[in-house]
């Protein structure tokens, strides 16, 4: 029997990340008021090689392609600023923010305590720069707005997701270091207790339906839930509201990221925006493309043909699986922030200084809780003795163009197949 499918639209919520950080034994201060100073640059080992870092890594290039030409100057960050949850600052290895507005929920804490971290895991070695930071959830610096004339005066705002017709820069959310108001833990965490859970029920002992869980809180996902069991149809879908306010008064009992399905064929609705590592992840090699036009009859198909072709829909599963583990390590997220800072601060055409109302940063929280347990589960403890993976160079054009013409021919193939399934059901 075909494993439960996992449903996800729009952005998942904190990927998988396997092994461990490697670190020498020179632990931080937590209290920055301490006399050790842990912006002194740290040299790796000089037998360390740097390997090429992940495919996906070769988009960096493409998200900061609109400033190549022009740079970035002081004007176009002024200009950013009302659109901007708050400005960060480096400085000879110092981080400074300056807060525009409260961002929802704890996005904009523990992004920078993210930005923090990679400080501590490469001290020294973060150029000096000068950025704006967007939290919420929809796409902000729209492509139409900076066509022709306009285009120079694009201002680059950094964000958790893109599309196609925007130009926000691409930043792994917050969540990397945990989502306390969903309980889910940091990364690396979550991850083992995904690893543990998914062993205790095998996956030919799952029941063969689309699984999704959460909140519907759009209209995508409100139309999804249109494709739950009734009297009427079986979608072999199985679709569930999650209460969030009943979640925190029982203490999240009932939605730990590890108890839903996992190492299984996910089913992606086609989604309008991407996160910065799932440009490169392929329909048909790591998951059941869906579309959002035809979500019941997609789903219903889905589940049939993988459960008629149970070791496909099984190595799907598994590819899909092996590339978050693997490609996803906090390594490699750090490694990407790293990269995309660096290749960003090469843009800019002025000198970075500290704004008038902003406040140094550090590691020292205040914090209690769930918020202190998660940062101190993510903080790292000592710097890195390795140097970050080598940025392979971008994508010629044509190579972007090959790439999205394959996912098409693709998705294509698997609308033929629905559409023979559909006429043997009525013949």
């Amino acid at each position: 029997q075909l494993v439960s499918q996992p449903i996800i639209g729009g952005t998942p919520p904190a990927p998988p990340l396997s092994s461990e950080i490697r670190h020498e034994k020179v632990e931080f201060p937590l209290n920055c008021s301490n006399l050790v100073n842990h912006t002194t640059v740290f040299e790796p080992k000089e037998s360390s090689t740097n390997k090429t870092c992940p495919d996906y890594f070769r988009w960096i290039h493409q998200d900061l392609k609109q400033w190549k030409s022009s740079g970035i100057t002081k004007d176009m960050i002024e200009r950013g600023k009302p659109i901007a949850d708050f400005r960060l600052v480096i400085v000879n290895g110092e981080a400074y923010v300056d807060r525009y507005i409260r961002s929802f929920q704890t996005r904009d804490l523990f992004t920078i305590w993210g930005i923090l971290q990679l400080l501590r895991l490469y001290p020294g070695k973060v150029p000096d720069l000068d950025l704006l930071f967007y939290c919420g959830d929809n796409t902000v610096i729209m492509k139409s707005d900076y066509k022709g004339r306009y285009a120079a005066l694009a201002p680059p705002v950094f964000h958790y997701c893109g599309e196609e017709a925007a130009l926000d820069i691409v930043f792994p959310d917050w969540s990397f270091w945990g989502w306390v108001e969903v309980n889910i833990k940091p990364w690396e965490e979550q991850l083992r207790a995904i690893k543990k859970e998914r062993e205790r029920i095998k996956w030919e002992k799952r029941e063969p339906y689309a699984y999704w869980k959460g909140n519907p809180t759009s209209p995508d996902r409100g139309d999804l839930l249109n494709c739950n069991v009734s009297d009427k149809h079986d979608w072999n879908a199985r679709l569930y509201v999650q209460d969030w306010a009943k979640e925190i008064q029982e203490g999240f009992k009932h939605s730990k990221l590890e108890d839903q399905c996992t190492h299984s064929m996910t089913l992606l609705v086609n989604p309008k925006y991407y996160d910065f590592f799932s440009r490169s992840m392929m329909p048909m090699q790591h998951f059941w493309p869906i579309r959002n036009e035809n979500k019941c009859r997609d789903l219903k198909f889905a589940v049939e043909w993988g459960n008629n072709h149970t070791d496909k829909a099984e190595a799907i599963g598994k590819a899909g699986s092996k590339f978050i583990e693997e490609a996803l390590t906090m390594q490699n997220v750090y490694d990407y922030m790293f990269h995309l800072l660096n290749e960003y601060s090469k843009l800019l055409k002025f000198k970075p200084t500290i704004p008038p109302n902003a406040r140094r940063l550090c590691s020292e929280t205040t914090e209690q809780g769930l918020l202190k347990e998660f940062m101190v589960q993510s903080m790292v403890k000592s710097p890195s003795d390795k140097l970050p993976c080598a940025l392979p160079p971008p994508f010629k054009p044509q190579a972007i163009q090959a790439s999205l013409k394959a996912k098409d021919k693709i998705a294509r193939q698997v609308e033929t197949w629905e559409t023979e399934y559909w006429k043997k059901l009525k013949a």
